[in-house]
This record gives structure tokens, C-alpha cells and sequence, in this order.
């Protein structure tokens, strides 16, 4: 990390830490976002004995402790997730997506990539829909990544717990009471489901994940928070990992237009994009349309 020393008290701490966030994250914290970084990191601030930012700030530049820079980072990324956020979506990855996918891959292989999972519940759900139609996927081998700049994020991912506050957005209860066991005031995914997820951190601008393509990269509400040079940056990234025809899912408020010429907006799918063929031209209709 390479910082100065704020000018100014408050204001020059919070623009330290916003500065550490792009650097390590490419993330942007705006004018209007800045009220989040004292609430953020207050329990930074407690569990290193710190009266304010300030202090923080000064221990940060005196020091080369990676773990207090890290706990910082981790504090300021917004973890906002839930299970099947924005419920359309998913539907149409089932009822739509995944048939074309199915229709057009021989070797029985579906490779999914959720970049920027945050705490997992978006990876999880997509697991729960295959589990759920497991007789339509017999015989297939299906790939779920999911990977985070977080680590924190990635942790709690990973060990499967969940809070009652998380499984009473957006999970079905009926799919609660299947899938999940009581692990104390908590939840815990069943271990088959968890076991479908390979939880990695990574970083999105320079991602270190298994080489080969993608049938589908879920990228939503991550791409909000980067400067227009940034999200170029990851757009190459998620092209690079991606074939002609390759699906891409933003969220609501992202759009590849302006952006990006690798992904072009789909044909068949409202709201979704695939990657342009090497040609520049959409995949062969024949191909895309026989499902």
C-alpha cells in the first residue's frame, strides 16, 4: 500500500482508506458512499484498541501489518447478498439458459462462474436448482466457481452458515427446511449442495482462477463500484475466460453498452449478453436456437 499522510483529521483519514480500497480492490468509494467507511470499520476500530479513523490511519502508514490492512479492505467491500436475488433472473437461467446450454453441449459439462459472490447465496442457490432437478443433469458434470476479492466473504462462503436474517431473504421455506440443518441459532447447507461450490478468492482485475471457458459468468452488482477504466478491465477479464455464445448476467444497473465490444446483448434472452464470436458476429443461429 502506498498512502500520505491525510491533510486534514476526519476527511484526510477517509480519503486514506478510500484510496486503499481502489488500490487493492479498483473499487470506488464516491462522495455519497464515504459515510460508510466510519460505520464500516468500527469493529476494526474495537478489535485493534483504535479511538477513531485517525489512528487507524496512523497505524496503517507506520506499519507493515498486511492483517489490519486486510481486515480494512474486507470491512469496506459491500457484502450485500441474498438467496435467488432478483428471482426472474433465476428463473430464466433455469427455464431458459440452461436448456440452450444443455442443447448444445455434447460433452455433458456446464461451467459456471459467480464472480464477486460476496457471501455465497447466489452460488448456492444456482446448486440448489440443479439439486432440485438432478434428474434433468444425470450424467452431467456440473462446474459452479465462485470466487471474491473478500476473504472474510470467501470464509463465511465456504464453511455454509447462515444466519435466520439470511435464510428469511429469499429462500423458499420449503427449500430451508430440505437443504438446511439448525447449527445452533444458525443455519448449515447440506454438505452434498456445499460440496457442489468451489469457493476461491480472487481478485476480479486480475483473476488467477482455472484456466478454459465458461458457459455462463454471473458478474451482478459488482461492476457499480469501478471507475469506467476499471470495469473495461474486467470485462477483457471475463472475455478471456469465455467462448462465442458464452452467457454473461449483470445486475439491473450495469450494462455492457459503452463498455465493452467482447459481449453483446442476447437475441433470445432479455436482459442478458453473450460473447461476441471472433468474427464480431452473434454465434450461428442454428447453433444458438437448437434447444
Amino acid at each position: 500500500m502506498s498512502v500520505s499522510a491525510p491533510d486534514t483529521a476526519f476527511t484526510g483519514a477517509m480519503r486514506v482508506l478510500a484510496s486503499l480500497l481502489e488500490s487493492r480492490t479498483g473499487q470506488i468509494l464516491s462522495e455519497n458512499r464515504m459515510w460508510r467507511i466510519e460505520t464500516a470499520l468500527k469493529p476494526v476500530l474495537r478489535a485493534n484498541g483504535l479511538e477513531d479513523l485517525e489512528a487507524l490511519v496512523r497505524r496503517l502508514l507506520s506499519s507493515a501489518e498486511r492483517q489490519l490492512s486486510d481486515d480494512v479492505v474486507n470491512a469496506l467491500l459491500n457484502n450485500e447478498s441474498s438467496f435467488f436475488r432478483d428471482l426472474q433472473m433465476f428463473q430464466m437461467i433455469n427455464r431458459e439458459i440452461l436448456p440452450h446450454i444443455r442443447a448444445n453441449r455434447s460433452d455433458k459439462v456446464v461451467r459456471i462462474w459467480c464472480a464477486g459472490c460476496s457471501t455465497g447465496q447466489e452460488a448456492y442457490s444456482l446448486a440448489l436448482q440443479f439439486r432440485k432437478d438432478a434428474e434433468t443433469w444425470k450424467g452431467w458434470r456440473i462446474s459452479i466457481l465462485a470466487t471474491d476479492i473478500s476473504t472474510s466473504a470467501i470464509t463465511r462462503a465456504q464453511s455454509g452458515i447462515f444466519s435466520q436474517i439470511d435464510v428469511q431473504r429469499g429462500l423458499p421455506i420449503n427449500d430451508l427446511l430440505t437443504w438446511f440443518e439448525p447449527a445452533g441459532d444458525d443455519w448449515k447447507i447440506n454438505e452434498d449442495l456445499r460440496r457442489m461450490v468451489d469457493f476461491r478468492t480472487d481478485n476480479l482485475l486480475d483473476p488467477r482462477i482455472p484456466g478454459g471457458h465458461f458457459d455462463l459468468i454471473l458478474c451482478r452488482n459488482v461492476l457499480l463500484y469501478f471507475s469506467l477504466e476499471m470495469r473495461r478491465k474486467v470485462f477483457d477479464q471475463l472475455a478471456r475466460y469465455s467462448r462465442p455464445g458464452t452467457f454473461l448476467l449483470l445486475g439491473a444497473g450495469e450494462t455492457v453498452i459503452g463498455q465493452t465490444d467482447e459481449f453483446v446483448s442476447s437475441r433470445d434472452f432479455r436482459g442478458s449478453y453473450e460473447r461476441r464470436s471472433s468474427l464480431g458476429e452473434m454465434a450461428e443461429p442454428a447453433i444458438r436456437r437448437a434447444r
